[in-house]
């Protein structure tokens, strides 16, 4: 048997259609066009794409061809940054991603900051594993800014008699937007990591073991894990990963994941 070369992954060069500002610190881009043809959805609500960000100086036209980049013009290769999509529309062809901006800071943020319609947006994806599972007895979902996209795609998905909890931290009120939550799940805010760990460990324990939707910031998802290993909840009932890490930019995080000091057991 002889080894196949990976296929590499499908690109969607989208069209930005709409651009608004949330929030003071989320943008939301809707892109799309005949490009979403090959964008490949799926069901989970925490769905994510890579990004791919060319530097216009290098002169590329999307789709890109990594593999010849790599193997000839590796200064050249596209920046490729993690989103969450918060939402599809497969009969209008395009899909909703928000950013979090922080001045200039980053790849990401600067560019959809000046985003214009009428731009490119090249996608690779999606990803994604999570669902809120109907069986579950109670839900309990944790994070920051990086997974309120995702956590609020899952409370769009909830049935109407769910229950459970939402813990997030954001420090800004203005930013706290959230869907319509089902009367019986309970919504804490915090303004720091360090209060949300202190509202997860102090939540009243419902029977039955939770479905866990819990993302956010390496460390602190670490300790978000060691709070639910004293629930003993199955490590089957959690989605649980970190989305970034404090002091890292993505290529270096992304490495770390398969280190020690980036996996979350």
């Amino acid at each position: 048997m002889t080894d196949q070369p990976r296929k590499a992954p499908s690109q969607a060069v989208l069209t930005v259609q709409e651009v608004e500002q949330i929030s003071p610190d989320l943008i939301r881009i809707t892109a799309g066009g005949e490009g979403y043809e090959a964008f490949i959805d799926n069901s989970s609500t925490d769905k994510y794409v890579k990004i791919l960000f060319a530097d216009p100086a290098h002169g590329l036209t999307p789709p890109y061809d990594l593999t010849q980049l790599r193997a000839e013009s590796p200064e050249k290769l596209p920046t490729r940054r993690t989103y969450t999509v918060r939402a599809t529309d497969v009969a209008r062809q395009r899909l909703v991603i928000d950013f979090v901006v922080h001045g200039d800071e980053g790849v990401a943020g600067p560019w959809a900051r000046r985003a214009q319609p009428g731009d490119t947006l090249v996608v690779s994806g999606a990803g994604g594993g999570y669902a809120p599972d109907p069986t579950a007895p109670w839900h309990l979902l944790i994070g920051d800014h990086t997974a309120l996209p995702a956590i609020s795609s899952a409370v769009e998905a909830f049935a109407p008699g769910a229950v459970g909890y939402i813990v997030l931290s954001i420090a800004d009120p203005a930013d706290r937007i959230l869907p319509e939550v089902p009367a019986g799940v309970l919504v804490h805010w915090t303004q720091t990591d360090d209060e949300l760990l202190s509202v997860v460990g102090s939540l009243a324990w419902r029977d039955g073991d939770p479905s866990v939707f819990a993302h956010g910031e390496r460390g602190t998802i670490k300790a978000v894990r060691a709070l639910l290993k004293e629930h003993a909840v199955p490590r089957e009932h959690l989605s649980i990963s970190a989305y970034w890490a404090r002091g890292r930019a993505e290529d270096q995080f992304q490495a770390e994941k398969r280190e020690p000091i980036g996996q979350i057991e």
